[in-house]
């Protein structure tokens, strides 16, 4: 168990954020590697020709130690929705096959595989949500001898309910179709195994779990889509790019693995630096041990919530990390807004509250939340 970092951050004591599935707040440490990163673009002669390529690989190597892979097979993307559509112009479909999604899936993972889905004559197939929360048992059995790919996360975005990720490799491998996984809700927050999963792309967003700056990202490709089309040409992906002043010796050749499919601008001087100030303490905490600690904490969120009479999955279906809570007769829209009044910062996604603590989180924040969600609860009956 880690114990609480709050000292980390710049969060008042008065503040309960339980958002980071939101937006994560920034380290000191990767706040300050933001500003000094900001102060080296007003003197621009400090940037060498060699920054354009090291920072960027250093924000490689760490992702990469994050989910255990070669640094050669992750590529630099500004979003999730970037890395998904690289997916969909590479991997394989055939007309009448399909390709399976969740019900209320985020859309940045749906609407790269409808346009594919009309564009091949292919099928769109959504899983329905279980009445159990048992999303593992609900995919393997909607993934069948037709099945082309399957682009799904490790845990639902509204609510944490859990998707068994390595179950549905095995199965995905089986039937000989390809594995596309949304990391943005788990990643840096649940261990995740690039062997084990053996997904052919695996897409994440550092703002969130990851602690780091918004628009900047990584995808994992599997080596046997190496070869595949970028979403688009820049010169830092082409071969020997380190040699300005052979730039316009145009190459037909690309950076090693998926480095061609890095974006334009990659190097990101300002936000990279942030990137891997935040991915280096996430790796000293260790991943395992963030999610043991997050458990604790959902744990008690669950217990406190079915006491009051609240609605959770049960425990084997939820996320270590990231807990939802629901009321039979439903929220009222205006709930967030009740509870920022008091200083208590959630989501409401679907027909859930969408609860997500970090190591920040203590258990003045959870009373806090309570207390605040009852006051709520009274008010929209009055």
């Amino acid at each position: 168990m880690i114990p609480n970092q709050r000292h980390l951050f710049d969060l008042p004591d008065d503040v309960a954020y339980l958002n980071i599935a939101y937006t994560a707040p920034l380290l000191h440490a990767a706040a300050n590697a933001g500003r000094a990163a900001i102060q080296a673009k007003q003197n621009p002669w400090t940037i060498a020709a060699t920054d354009f390529f090291k920072s960027v690989e250093t924000v490689r190597d760490l992702f990469a130690g994050l989910v255990g892979c070669n640094s050669d097979c992750v590529a630099i993307i500004p979003a999730v929705s970037y890395g998904i559509a690289l997916a969909a112009k590479n991997l394989p479909l055939k007309e009448g096959q399909s390709i399976v999604v969740l019900h209320d899936q985020f859309p940045s993972n749906v609407y790269s595989w409808r346009n594919l889905a009309s564009q091949k004559n292919a099928v769109l197939k959504t899983i329905p949500r279980p009445v159990d929360c048992d999303w593992t048992a609900a995919l393997l059995d909607g993934i069948d001898d037709n099945t082309a790919i399957v682009a799904v996360s490790n845990c639902h975005w509204t609510d944490g309910t859990l998707i068994d990720l390595e179950k549905i490799g095995e199965r995905c491998r089986a039937k000989g179709c390809a594995l596309v996984v949304d990391g943005i809700q788990s990643l840096g927050a649940m261990p995740f195994s690039i062997d084990r999963v053996q997904p052919d792309f695996l897409v994440t967003a550092a703002h969130k779990w990851l602690l780091g700056p918004y628009s900047f990202g990584f995808c994992y490709v599997d080596s046997k889509w190496h070869q595949g089309t970028g979403l688009e040409e820049n010169w830092m992906n082409r071969a020997e790019s380190e040699d300005f002043s052979r730039l316009v010796d145009y190459r037909d050749d690309y950076q090693k693995g998926a480095r061609r499919f890095d974006m334009g601008e990659s190097s990101n001087f300002i936000l990279s630096p942030i990137a891997a100030v935040a991915l280096r303490q996430i790796l000293a905490w260790g991943v395992e041990n963030i999610a043991e600690t997050l458990q604790a904490k959902t744990d008690v969120i669950a217990e406190r919530a079915e006491q009051i009479g609240l609605v959770v999955a049960p425990r084997h279906v939820r996320a270590p990390h990231l807990i939802g809570i629901s009321k039979p007769d439903g929220f009222g829209k205006e709930l967030p807004n009740l509870l920022a009044q008091e200083k208590v910062y959630v989501s409401v996604r679907g027909e859930s509250i969408r609860i997500a603590p970090h190591l920040y989180t203590a258990d003045k924040d959870i009373d806090r939340l309570f207390s605040a969600l009852q006051k709520a609860i009274r008010t929209s009956r009055d």
